[in-house]
């Protein structure tokens, strides 16, 4: 998915190369065109059906080699949020982008992204810890 994701941001740009020149912070427009087309992505009905792995499991619904480590437990949390939540979430603290870079990429105000980061890692620190979720599967 992260190969088509590159290939549509890519695309994206080379058709609007023009604005893409005339931006003050091309850094924040290619991040801006990334969000875009990773949302637009994930609002695809097929997509979510699809499930992409490395290598096939042996027996139908069994999981990838991995699966239980803590790394797969906070993707699977993350999954769980809203699209701006998961995005502001992100950017914080997976692309380690400060409040006003993130607020650009997400063209909103630096409150928001606060808010939004606050909200979603309580939404994620009850979901991680979680009886439910964790008898899905997921470890600490």
């Amino acid at each position: 998915m992260a190969e088509d994701l590159v290939q549509a941001t890519l695309t994206k740009l080379y058709v609007a190369w023009p604005a893409f020149q005339r931006a003050d912070n091309p850094d924040g427009y290619v991040r801006r065109v990334l969000v875009n087309a990773l949302i637009d992505e994930k609002r695809r009905v097929w997509r979510h059906r699809e499930r992409s792995m490395a290598e096939l499991p042996d027996v139908a619904g069994s999981t990838p080699s991995g699966a239980g480590d803590a790394g797969e437990a906070v993707k699977l949390a993350l999954r769980e949020l809203p699209p701006r939540m998961r995005a502001a979430v992100v950017f914080r603290y997976f692309y380690d982008l400060d409040v006003a870079a993130t607020a650009d990429a997400l063209s909103c105000s630096e409150g928001n992204v606060k808010s939004q980061t606050a909200r979603g890692l309580d939404r994620l620190r009850a979901a991680l810890n979680s009886p439910t979720f964790l008898s899905q599967g997921a470890t600490r």
